[in-house]
């Protein structure tokens, strides 16, 4: 059985966020890789601790890139909607 990789869209900020990291952190921007490659693979386990975020952002995941810094991001159907990758749920 093969499972299907989600295509991965970036919303505006979030695309602004990955050109910072490729600017400020070369370690920190393959560790974002990463996370999306594995994201693209299963949004809903691995590395980053995946957590399912409540409140007005429920709908949403978020992994941890470092103690201050998350991907946050949504899973609808065949894509994977990004929406931050710097900051914690800002």
């Amino acid at each position: 059985m093969r499972l299907s990789a989600r295509n991965l869209e970036f919303e505006a900020a979030a695309f602004e966020d990955l050109a910072w990291w490729i600017q400020q952190d070369r370690r920190k921007t393959r560790r974002i890789l990463n996370l999306l490659r594995e994201i693209q693979r299963d949004p809903f386990r691995g590395t980053g601790k995946p957590e399912a975020l409540k409140g007005d952002l429920s709908g949403f995941w978020s992994r941890r890139i470092d103690r201050a810094n998350r991907i946050v991001y949504r899973v609808e159907e065949n894509r994977i909607i990004i929406s931050a990758c710097r900051g914690h749920y800002d």
